[in-house]
């Protein structure tokens, strides 16, 4: 199963905007750029919404056949392990291999060793084209990477191994992510754990990195841009190297978690991808939930009465909303509005305050952040929600095809 040179991560913790996203899908092929989509939603959004796997399968199928669709797509089990990967197996044929908490965990002795003497045939000093530095190959080296990596790499086949002895080699979409971490992997890390996925025989066509800088929720890249744009350069070098080398799949590609709204580093990206002829896969997650309460804010009535509930209700349930999220969250609550203000704002007023355009005035991101991890209020509402998307559908759609196509697809492609 292939997944296309580029592809983005459109999630829906409702599963109600499908057809929306796909029509962003739609519009940019129509323009020349063939992206493939990817419904994906979190074994935790399904615990928090309390929905199934086989939603998000429904919806993408649905989409998929009203907009006539025929080119490939898939549904992502974003974020899974060994203990909730059976959930998704029936519906999913594309799996997140999340084994970030495994970082730093203990590796048997004999193990280490095995992968040691497995780098032999790497000599001395590995010469990676564009790459000025030359990585000098050490047992010191060596047991500091394994020290680091092999047990998340050894969990990671294990999640593989158990997939395809239930779906059969070749049927899905395979990824490996440690992004969800506090210590960026340098393009020296890719290189051995790209060596120990091939050692593995792990055929992942992407793979997410924990990168240089805040990658926070719904809201602009914060860090050193010359530095990201060095590192992910030197990455996707690092990466053709071992599909050349290690014999990794030819279509292996970087994918960006958190990867909404990230516009100041879109322009380097998409300069680098471009410059190398490579692909890139996006996940946009979180941002559709974020525009149906813009959609329903500017739909003005009951819809926007629940959108300054659902702020309301978050802001007094902060600490427990974020906790989930505590490595992809920076709000500084100082610049939160009070309930008394928000009560007493326009639909306008709230939507310039929560819609990410870059320079508007009226624009709070601790806001926006806040709305973001704030989805299980909506999930409590149950119907009173979902009622309102469904009524509102022309609006919310709207606001979520312009997103994902103007902010998005428009800046990365």
């Amino acid at each position: 199963m292939k997944l296309g040179k580029y592809s983005l991560g459109i999630g829906d913790r409702f599963n109600h905007e499908g057809k929306a996203q796909l029509r962003a899908i739609i519009k940019a092929k129509k323009n020349g750029v063939d992206v493939t989509p990817v419904w994906n939603k979190s074994n935790r959004e399904h615990n928090i919404v309390h929905s199934e796997p086989e939603g998000t399968r429904i919806e993408a199928d649905e989409a998929v056949r009203i907009l006539e669709w025929e080119d490939t797509y898939c549904v992502d089990a974003d974020h899974i392990n060994l203990n909730n990967v059976d959930r998704f197996i029936e519906h999913a044929d594309f799996f997140t291999l999340d084994v970030a908490m495994y970082i730093g965990n203990e590796s048997p002795a004999s193990d280490v060793e095995e992968f040691i003497e497995l780098c032999i045939d790497l000599g001395e000093n590995v010469e990676i084209p564009g790459i000025t530095e030359p990585i000098v190959v050490t047992e010191e080296l060596l047991k500091s990477v394994a020290r680091k990596y092999l047990a998340a790499i050894k969990e990671a086949g294990k999640i593989y191994r158990h997939i395809v002895a239930a779906k059969g080699a070749g049927n899905f979409i395979t990824e490996i992510s440690m992004d969800e971490v506090e210590t960026p992997q340098t393009p020296v890390d890719m290189f051995f754990i790209l060596k120990m996925i091939a050692i593995g025989r792990i055929p992942a066509q992407t793979i997410a990195p924990k990168f240089t800088g805040r990658f926070n929720k719904g809201v602009d890249y914060v860090g050193d841009v010359e530095q990201f744009a060095k590192e992910f350069e030197q990455d996707i070098l690092v990466i053709d190297y071992a599909i050349s080398e290690f014999g990794l799949p030819e279509d292996l590609k970087l994918s960006v978690h958190s990867g909404s709204d990230k516009f100041s580093i879109y322009p380097v990206m998409a300069e680098i991808i471009k410059k190398h002829d490579k692909g890139i896969h996006v996940k946009t997650a979180g941002t559709t939930w974020l525009e149906e309460v813009i959609g329903l804010s500017v739909a003005g009535d009951d819809g926007l009465e629940v959108a300054k509930e659902i702020y309301i209700k978050a802001l007094t349930r902060k600490d427990e909303l974020c906790a989930p999220y505590a490595d992809v969250i920076d709000i500084d609550g100082s610049m939160l509005p009070s309930p008394e203000a928000v009560a007493a704002w326009t639909g306008e007023k709230f939507a310039n305050t929560l819609r990410h355009i870059p320079g508007h005035p009226g624009y709070n991101p601790n806001f926006r952040q806040l709305i973001h991890v704030g989805y299980k209020v909506a999930a409590e509402m149950g119907d009173g929600y979902t009622n309102l998307l469904k009524k509102y559908a022309e609006v919310v759609g709207g606001c979520v095809e312009e997103n994902i196509y103007d902010r998005h697809l428009k800046r990365l492609f």
